[in-house]
């Protein structure tokens, strides 16, 4: 029986209790990995789908607020701890809102840089000295394709997600000689992204808002995981410092 693609080693999943990250995990799982699942939320229902997996890798569920420094470091030294090692990070945790720029008031602009900018800089910072130390990391940062639609609504948001892309570029750069790669993807708008209710959830004003997809269909939480996945392997080790669109080719203005 052929190896798995990541038999044995080590990942942690910020933000999988649900959508998105739930998937990710789960396929990483699938594919040999055990998976740290690093969620405000006790992740119970994505442990619990792992379990179902035939040989998958464990997954623990450790609750964490990425924007708090004690408690990721803390979730790193658990990890180190029992596994000694970390060879997969995907910062998929992050905050979603929409508010017109009128309306958004500097208390909302903080937060949704704390989320999206301060817990992907921690989660990182914590980690990588733990790579270093196995020559081996794969760093994944989950941005969205908002940055290259000028979508309204989403000032704040946006620019979160266009600094992950600043982010990846230069810390690409100080790693790769330890052999760590550190890569992010824009993501198009998946169910989870669209919470009942938001402007871009009501039918007419997205159709008006987004340019059709080549792709004709809509874009799932499992088209992303096999992105993460690719990218969190040894297949991947000369891709460092990219950018990866994956909306399902929806036309840019």
């Amino acid at each position: 029986m052929a190896e798995l693609r990541h038999s044995g080693k080590i990942a942690i999943v910020t933000g999988a209790a649900i959508g998105n990250g739930k998937a990710i995990a789960e396929l990483l799982a699938r594919e040999g990995a055990h998976v740290i699942i690093a969620d405000l939320d006790e992740a119970k229902e994505t442990v619990d789908s792992i379990a179902q997996i035939k040989s998958a890798g464990d997954a623990i569920s450790i609750q964490t607020d990425i924007t708090d420094e004690k408690q990721v470091d803390a979730l790193i030294g658990k990890v180190k701890s029992k596994f000694g090692r970390i060879d997969i990070l995907v910062n998929n945790a992050g905050l979603y809102e929409e508010e017109p720029f009128d309306l958004l008031s500097f208390e909302k602009w903080k937060n949704m840089l704390e989320i999206n900018l301060n817990g992907l800089f921690l989660m990182s910072k914590a980690s990588i000295p733990i790579m270093k130390s196995n020559n081996f990391g794969r760093i994944i940062n989950m941005s969205s394709n908002t940055i290259w639609l000028g979508t309204p609504y989403l000032v704040h948001y946006v620019t979160t997600k266009m600094g992950i892309i600043g982010f990846t570029r230069a810390l690409a750069s100080e790693v790769g000689q330890f052999g760590i790669t550190v890569n992010a993807i824009t993501v198009g708008l998946t169910a989870t992204q669209r919470p009942a209710g938001s402007r871009l959830a009501q039918g007419n004003i997205l159709e008006h808002l987004l340019p059709p997809q080549a792709i004709h269909r809509a874009e799932t939480p499992e088209d992303l995981a096999g992105i993460v996945s690719f990218l969190a392997s040894v297949e991947s080790s000369i891709i460092t410092g990219q950018t990866i669109n994956v909306d399902g080719g929806v036309a840019r203005h």
